[in-house]
């Protein structure tokens, strides 16, 4: 009887010890498994917040690079438009100068002469000033040209130069300060932009 006892006890032990292991193996497999996930879950977290942050960054740099362009290119158009009246002021002013008493006693006859021929009744128009300077020349330079219907005229807005045309305003030429200087400017500013741009091209 004592041994079936002993038996009996030896037997529970070992059950009891078989059953505990395999428990206790379980609960570590569990302990592991759940370990692997959440390390696994905590570097996917941290490899997405590395990825956002560089993402963000390049985005930042991006914008910030796109802004410096955006007002350089600003800046570029505000100097040449700046430069550009500047250049169209010195060329009106220094047009007008070049209209002296002297070139238009030199130009308009040969205008007036030229034209007179193919067409009678012609206005010549002046600036006032220009006009009085030129009065008492031109009825002797112009004479026969006057006697043919030429005709010396005020012009209210001319700064300088003249312009010549048929008396009905069907035709005219515009020799004025103002025609000519924006011709120059004309050509004068697409040059200027070209040489802005290839300027710009080197910063």
């Amino acid at each position: 009887m004592d041994i079936q006892l002993q038996e009996l006890i030896e037997k529970i032990k070992k059950d009891g010890i078989e059953s505990a292991s395999e428990e206790a193996a379980r609960i570590k497999s569990a302990a592991e498994s759940d370990a692997k996930r959440i390390i696994d879950a905590a570097n996917k977290e941290a490899a997405d917040i590395v990825s956002k942050g560089k993402a963000d960054a390049e985005r930042t740099e991006k914008a910030g690079i796109a802004a410096v362009e955006q007002a350089s290119r600003n800046l570029i158009l505000a100097f040449k438009t700046e430069i550009e009246g500047l250049l169209s002021k010195i060329i009106a002013r220094e047009t007008s100068k070049a209209y002296d008493g002297e070139v238009l006693k030199s130009v308009i006859p040969e205008v007036v002469r030229k034209w007179s021929q193919e067409k009678g009744g012609l206005n010549v128009i002046l600036g006032e000033s220009q006009l009085k300077t030129l009065e008492e020349w031109s009825k002797s330079a112009l004479s026969t040209e006057i006697s043919r219907g030429v005709e010396l005229k005020a012009g209210k807005n001319l700064a300088g130069g003249f312009r010549i045309g048929e008396k009905d305003g069907s035709a005219y030429y515009d020799f004025s300060a103002e025609s000519v200087a924006e011709l120059l400017s004309g050509y004068v500013n697409p040059r200027l932009a070209e040489t802005l741009k290839s300027a710009a091209k080197g910063i």
